[in-house]
């Protein structure tokens, strides 16, 4: 691709990041510095301490969605017995779950919340990031070596830390960085299951910006949380590269077979798992169902009703045809963003010398920012910057899918970028010798290879743009409230109708999203991306 054509397909990514991204992000933290006193905000022991939390628990829940993922990833890559298809797909429910949903859903078996709620909860949305991920690149790995240690004498233990476990390295790090990113970032988890009690650098930001408009604050903890975000994003980066050397190295046949002898200890711990992973999502279901009259319906009915003493303005369907809407804009304008990234992002790799390629890795981890940078902070940089625009965005309906697409283009890159990177270069250099514009190569080369994976991004965006809470509770108005902003609103007013009109909304958000993963596994043959 020329330098020209390169030029014009950056303005689409770039610009809206530039645009909807870096200006609102900016200007917060300008108008933070302004005031003063971020300085003297950064060193407070009481900014350390919410960073040492938020570090803390990320760690806790990083870890413990490692040791969980591990015996799935198992599974997933190397077991062949009937039902293998089903876990993949039950995995990944959780992953693309709405924050609100899962911290019901963990309020239902903890009432109480607390600090183990939450690190259960983060880690519960993330163990499928370390068994696709993990798993994606133990199905590559040549079984070969692991045999021949054991032939040489080593235990089946012994063979797997010395043999399995140092090539499964980088996709375990890279995994571990990616779901560090995501703990560190919670929002609607934390602020469910935390109360007032436990607080996160994303929960004290939005504390700080909506209900005590300490910008200066603001200011100072969004820097930390941007700085954390950075070393992840710089050690996912590299993992990331190590993972996709791999793959290419170890690249190999079918390795799946019938577990034997102590494989099926394994095959039990990924039962365990599966189980425990099911547990909130069944806790949910019966939760909406039950109230203290016995079981009743009367939530899902309540659905029709603004809940008690008009709680909302619209009812409950309404917020659900609001978030259907709104997560179809968010997910068209992220899927043109980023499948435009994602193919610059290519080409500059494909192009000679080190600048193109240092500019498609700076460009690659830039993608990455908007999943760590706080959505509070965005959605109140749109209202302090938009208005500069044509047409004053503040009061445009487009303003939640702009900032719901800001947490979705990520997604669509990563799932996009891996399958357009190993399409064989030599498929599209055969294509030009033989008369083949470029126009025409992308069209019979490029794009039915990667269409698959289109396709699923798409789906995996809109899922997630259906249930994003963060920025959208910030940005969306009372009148039209999304299903998650809506089921907040109930659960913070008293009221047993109230509760149960959540809980059914939450279980209908949640079956919505079962069913799309179920067609998203199937169009993406159980894998696409790094997903």
């Amino acid at each position: 691709m020329s330098r020209a054509g390169l030029g014009l397909l950056a303005l689409v990514p770039l610009g809206f990041l530039v645009v909807f991204f870096a200006w609102p992000v900016l200007a917060i933290l300008r108008r933070g510095f302004a005031d003063g006193g971020v300085g003297a905000a950064l060193v407070a022991g009481e900014t350390w301490r919410l960073a040492g939390f938020t570090v803390a628990q990320a760690a806790g829940s990083t870890v413990l969605a490692v040791v969980a993922g591990m015996p799935l990833a198992f599974v997933l890559a190397r077991v062949r017995l009937r039902g293998v298809g089903l876990v993949r797909t039950l995995v990944l429910v959780p992953f693309v779950l709405p924050t609100v949903v899962v911290g019901l859903a963990f309020r239902a078996l903890w009432p109480d919340g607390g600090v183990l709620s939450i690190v259960l909860a983060n880690a519960f949305f993330n163990v499928a990031v370390v068994a696709r991920t993990v798993g994606g690149l133990w199905a590559h790995l040549d079984s070969r070596a692991e045999d021949a240690a054991r032939s040489l004498g080593a235990s089946r233990a012994r063979a797997f830390r010395s043999v399995t476990l140092p090539a499964l390295l980088p996709a375990i790090t890279s995994a571990a960085a990616v779901v560090f990113l995501f703990c560190a970032t919670s929002f609607g988890v934390v602020l469910v299951l935390g109360g007032g009690r436990f607080r996160t650098l994303e929960t004290e930001i939005y504390l700080r910006t909506e209900n005590l408009l300490d910008l200066t604050g603001a200011a100072a903890l969004s820097l930390v949380q941007i700085a954390a975000v950075l070393a992840a994003l710089l050690l996912g980066a590299a993992a990331r590269r190590r993972r996709e050397t791999a793959l290419k190295l170890r690249a190999g046949g079918e390795t799946a077979r019938r577990p034997t002898g102590g494989e099926w200890w394994v095959v039990g711990a990924a039962g365990v798992v599966l189980g425990l992973l099911l547990t909130p999502i069944v806790a949910l279901l019966l939760r909406s169902v039950s109230t203290e009259d016995g079981w009743s319906l009367a939530g899902y009915r309540a659905l029709a009703t603004t809940g008690n003493d008009g709680t909302l303005q619209i009812s409950g369907w309404g917020a659900a045809v609001n978030s259907l809407l709104t997560a179809t804009d968010a997910t068209v304008l992220a899927l043109l963003v980023g499948v435009s990234a994602a193919v610059l992002v290519v080409a500059l790799r494909r192009s000679p010398g080190r600048l193109q390629h240092g500019l498609a890795e700076g460009m690659d981890a830039a993608l990455m920012l908007p999943l760590g940078v706080s959505a509070v902070t965005v959605g109140f940089g749109y209202l302090i910057t938009l208005d500069a625009l044509p047409g004053d965005l503040r009061t445009s309906p487009v303003l939640v899918p702009l900032a719901q697409a800001l947490v979705v283009i990520p997604l669509v890159v990563r799932m996009v970028l891996p399958v357009l990177r190993s399409i064989d270069d030599r498929l599209r250099q055969a294509a030009a010798t033989l008369g083949a514009g470029p126009p025409r190569v992308w069209r019979e080369i490029d794009v039915p290879l990667a269409i698959r994976s289109v396709v699923a991004a798409a789906g995996f965006g809109y899922v997630v743009a259906l249930g994003e809470f963060g920025a959208t509770s910030f940005l969306a108005r009372p009148q039209t409230p999304t299903l998650p902003v809506a089921i907040a609103s109930l659960i913070a007013r008293p009221g047993e109708l109230n509760n149960q009109m959540a809980y059914a909304a939450c279980a209908l958000l949640m079956l919505v999203t079962a069913a799309a993963v179920v067609v998203i596994d199937r169009i993406g043959s159980g894998r696409v991306g790094e997903f």
